[in-house]
C-alpha cells in the first residue's frame, strides 16, 4: 500500500460522507454515546484546560468537552477533511460554543507544539489512519506530561457484523480485496495486544482497555443501505462506484446476508463492539 495514496484517498471519502454525517449527526451519536459517555469520563476534562480533538468529524463529543472546561478552556477541534471541518464549525456556531477553535489537522503530522494540550480524545479513527503509530507518536508529542489520551477503536469483525457483513460480501463480489494484513481498516486495531504495543511504542505507559459494546439500529432496508452509501467511508465508496446494475445486485446480496438481523417489523439491528483505551 502507498501510504501517500491512501492518505488522499481516505481524506476524500471522509470529505464526501460529511454531508451525510451531519444529516445523521443525531443518529450517530445517540448510537455511539455509550462511548462518548466512557471517554468522556476517562478524559475528565476539567475548566480552563485546553482538549485536543483528533478526527472530530460532526465535532459533538469536543462540543461536551467545551461545555466541561468552560470559557477559560479551549477545544481544538480537528478533521483531515475539510468538510467535515466545516460541518463541526456550523453545528459548534448553532450552539453558540465560544470556545472551540477548529482546525484542519492530519494527526500523522500536527501543527501544534509540543507540550501545548492537557488532554486528547479520538473516536474511531487511529484504525483508519495509514501510519497509526506515527499519529500516536504525534499526540504524545503534543500532551502535556501525564496528560490523558482516550480513543476508541473497533473490535473484529465478529463483533461488528454492522461492517463485516456488507464488508465480505463486497469482497465475495470481487469489489474490493480482502482486509490487508497490517493495514489500515476498520477492524485493523481489534487486536489489544497490538493496541497495548503501538501506545506504549508511542511513548505512553500501560493503557487501560475496556470492551463496550452498542447496537446500530435501523428502520428498514432503505435506512441500512443510506448509512452504507452516505456514511460508511470506505465502503460507500466502492459501493458508489459501481455501475447501476451492479449497485442493484450488491444491494440485493447485503440484505440476503443481513437477514439474520432482521426483526419481525422488518427493522434492522446491528451488533456492534468496540475497545475503548485510556493512556498516560
Amino acid at each position: 500500500m502507498d501510504r501517500d495514496t491512501y492518505s488522499k484517498q481516505s481524506r476524500d471519502t471522509w470529505g464526501e460522507m460529511a454531508r451525510g454525517w451531519e444529516d445523521r449527526r443525531e443518529w450517530l451519536m445517540a448510537m455511539t454515546q455509550p462511548v462518548s459517555d466512557w471517554l468522556l469520563d476517562k478524559l475528565d476534562p476539567q475548566a480552563g484546560q485546553t482538549v485536543l480533538e483528533i478526527a472530530a468529524g460532526t465535532g459533538d463529543l469536543g462540543f461536551c468537552i467545551a461545555e466541561r472546561i468552560g470559557q477559560l478552556g479551549r477545544v481544538v477541534s480537528t478533521d483531515f477533511a475539510r468538510e467535515m471541518v466545516d460541518v463541526a464549525r456550523r453545528q459548534g456556531e448553532a450552539r453558540g460554543l465560544t470556545n472551540v477553535e477548529y482546525r484542519v489537522l492530519d494527526a500523522e503530522s500536527m501543527d501544534i507544539d509540543d507540550d501545548t494540550v492537557d488532554g486528547v480524545v479520538c473516536r474511531f479513527a487511529y484504525m483508519l489512519m495509514a501510519d497509526p503509530v506515527v499519529a500516536l507518536m504525534e499526540t504524545r508529542r503534543v500532551l502535556r506530561r501525564g496528560g490523558p489520551l482516550a480513543f476508541a477503536v473497533w473490535r473484529a469483525a465478529e463483533a461488528n457484523p454492522w461492517g463485516a457483513v456488507p464488508g465480505m460480501t463486497l469482497v465475495q463480489r470481487g469489489h474490493m480485496p480482502a482486509p490487508e494484513p497490517g493495514g489500515p481498516g476498520i477492524f485493523a486495531l481489534a487486536d489489544p495486544d497490538r493496541i497495548r504495543e503501538l501506545v506504549t511504542g508511542a511513548g505512553f505507559g500501560e493503557p487501560e482497555l475496556q470492551e463496550i459494546t452498542l447496537e446500530f439500529p435501523f428502520r428498514d432496508f432503505d435506512d441500512v443501505w443510506d448509512f452504507l452509501i452516505r456514511l460508511a467511508g470506505p465502503l460507500a465508496q466502492v459501493i458508489n462506484a459501481l455501475p447501476e446494475d451492479e449497485r442493484t445486485a450488491t444491494r440485493a446480496a447485503i440484505m440476503a446476508d443481513s437477514a439474520p438481523y432482521r426483526k419481525e417489523d422488518g427493522s434492522y439491528t446491528f451488533p456492534a463492539s468496540a475497545w475503548c483505551v485510556l493512556a498516560r
